[in-house]
């Protein structure tokens, strides 16, 4: 088991506060709010911002790159867009120092010298389920919109924004499993006759991710591809990622944030 690590005086922490740290080679996240200490590693876990650069409020500390809130006592990931918690670290004050011992995982339970606290995530918690509603269902099973019944992928002719906009519900974020639709991902639908292929689309689609190293971009862009290209009537889908203006939880529909547990 790791051993504590003496890593700054008392008086170098002003309550509230926060103060970047190194224990045993590790970059941590120490905080002082309302008499008490705490460490979670300097990670936002949605896409490796540093959390000590963040708006400290109470005991949530906001990751400065996309607004994912993370609670300082546990690491636990509160908003979106982060859904995975930070590790935290046990901290005691002895001698007129503040003492951090490395967690041994990520929102490793904090030690008796922590304050406990809630360790709710707002991550889907049915994620089985959510995984199985993830796969693309098949063209041929895609239902129009209720008295659209022309606008179906069989007999679509020359689909419109509003219908590839619907496709587009079925790709879903590999790790929140809601759609790119409903996340607010998706900027711009174009259509246009394609050169090549008379009487077939050319579809452009302006999308973003949320964050400009997102782990996930590949993924989404060829399922994005996949899911548009494979309709009738559809010859090319060019998917084309802006990154201006950055996306933001705002962006998202209430369906999102119903889905995710988001008041």
């Amino acid at each position: 088991m790791a051993e504590f690590v003496r890593v700054a005086d008392v008086a170098d922490l002003p309550d509230p506060g926060k103060l970047l740290v190194e224990v045993d080679g590790e970059v941590v996240a120490l905080f002082h709010v309302e008499g008490g200490y705490h460490a979670i590693d300097d990670i936002c876990t949605h896409d490796g911002g540093t959390l000590a650069d963040g708006e400290l409020v109470g005991h949530k500390i906001a990751c400065p790159r996309h607004g994912a809130k993370f609670d300082v006592r546990t690491g636990a990931a509160l908003s979106m867009p982060a859904v995975r918690p930070t590790r935290c670290h046990q901290v005691k004050v002895q001698d007129g120092g503040v003492w951090v011992r490395l967690g041994s995982g990520p929102g490793s339970t904090p030690g008796p010298d922590n304050q406990s606290a809630d360790f709710r995530s707002y991550a889907p918690t049915n994620t089985a389920s959510a995984a199985a509603d993830s796969v693309p269902a098949s063209p041929a099973a895609v239902a129009a919109p209720a008295g659209a019944d022309a606008m179906t992928p069989a007999t679509a002719g020359v689909p419109g924004e509003e219908i590839v906009r619907e496709w587009l519900k079925e790709v879903k974020d590999p790790e929140l499993f809601v759609n790119i639709v409903d996340l607010g991902l998706v900027y711009g639908v174009t259509l246009s006759p394609a050169a090549d292929v008379p009487g077939k689309q050319h579809v452009a689609i302006d999308m973003t991710m949320t964050s400009p190293a997102c782990p996930a971009g590949p993924q989404l862009i060829a399922d994005t591809k996949r899911t548009v290209g494979s309709r009738e009537g559809i010859a090319s889908v060019e998917v084309r990622i802006v990154m201006d203006p950055p996306w933001t939880p705002d962006r998202m529909t209430d369906a999102a944030r119903d889905q995710l547990g988001i008041f």
